[in-house]
């Protein structure tokens, strides 16, 4: 079962006085983390600081049928120097299950698809 979730993030303005290259650098590393799961878990970045949102200034967006996979991608991501340093933090994650009620009717109620 494919599962989808939106994790939204709060970046400080500690991170906002970093040089723009040290910002980059930064993005780079955390890009790498990313691509090491790129095969389990798709990830799509979005800046929302300029539009209507509350507590937050991004989101991810992230899907996989595997939760280790993306447990273990924000352990990592996590372990960065972004989050270590309190430049960024998640501030809450949104998850939900495609289609969960026809698999369950599926596999639970045996009904024909």
């Amino acid at each position: 079962m494919r599962h989808m979730m939106i994790v939204l993030l709060e970046f400080y303005p500690s991170w906002l006085a970093l040089p723009r290259e040290q910002r980059r650098m930064h993005a780079a590393a955390l890009q790498a983390t990313i691509e090491k799961y790129s095969s389990q878990v798709s990830v799509r970045f979005f800046d929302a600081e300029a539009l209507p949102g509350k507590d937050y200034t991004d989101f991810v967006v992230c899907e996989t049928e595997d939760l280790k996979a993306y447990h273990y991608l924000w352990e990592e991501i996590r372990d960065s120097e972004p989050y270590t340093k309190g430049y960024m933090k998640i501030k809450d994650v949104i998850m939900g299950l495609e289609n969960a009620f026809q698999a369950y009717e599926r596999e639970a109620l045996d009904m024909p698809e």
